[in-house]
């Protein structure tokens, strides 16, 4: 049984998700080391956080299964809520990379405060909402980077 009241990250949650952080830092850096790729390295880092922001979706499609303290209306808000990253993903993909950014920024942003919310009316790990904060925070950073960062440096 998992103690939800730990603050210790489970060393492969640890791994996984600070691990998942380096393609978002490694790009960014790519993208101003190699200006000449710069544009193929932005839309690479751009796709790479759609790709996780679907994935942060499905986190609630999960809490929604398995959080007993959930009430059917609070269940059905987590399943819908759960696919509207996928949604804002897919469109990040077909706009351009500033708004691509933007979208992203937002959406996880608004997820992390959804989180928060969750947070209230169930019993999530500790850990959870700390290591959302940080994981967030940087991927927030790196997109508003990579977003806005062509725009001083060309």
């Amino acid at each position: 049984m998992q103690d939800r009241s730990s603050t210790a990250v489970p060393a492969v949650v640890a791994w996984l998700g600070y691990g998942g952080l380096l393609p978002f830092a490694g790009l960014l850096a790519l993208q101003f080391w190699d200006p000449h790729h710069a544009d193929w390295l932005q839309n690479a880092l751009l796709a790479y956080g759609a790709c996780i922001f679907s994935f942060v979706g499905a986190l609630h499609w999960g809490f929604a299964m398995t959080l007993p303290e959930l009430d059917a209306r609070q269940r059905n808000h987590a399943f819908v809520w759960s696919t509207l990253p996928a949604l804002v993903a897919w469109l990040a993909l077909v706009v351009d990379p500033l708004a691509a950014g933007g979208l992203l920024i937002f959406g996880f942003i608004a997820h992390y405060l959804r989180d928060r919310r969750l947070a209230r009316r169930a019993s999530l790990p500790g850990w959870y909402l700390p290591l959302r904060f940080r994981l967030t925070t940087v991927a927030t950073l790196c997109l508003a980077a990579s977003s806005i960062g062509p725009l001083f440096v060309y």
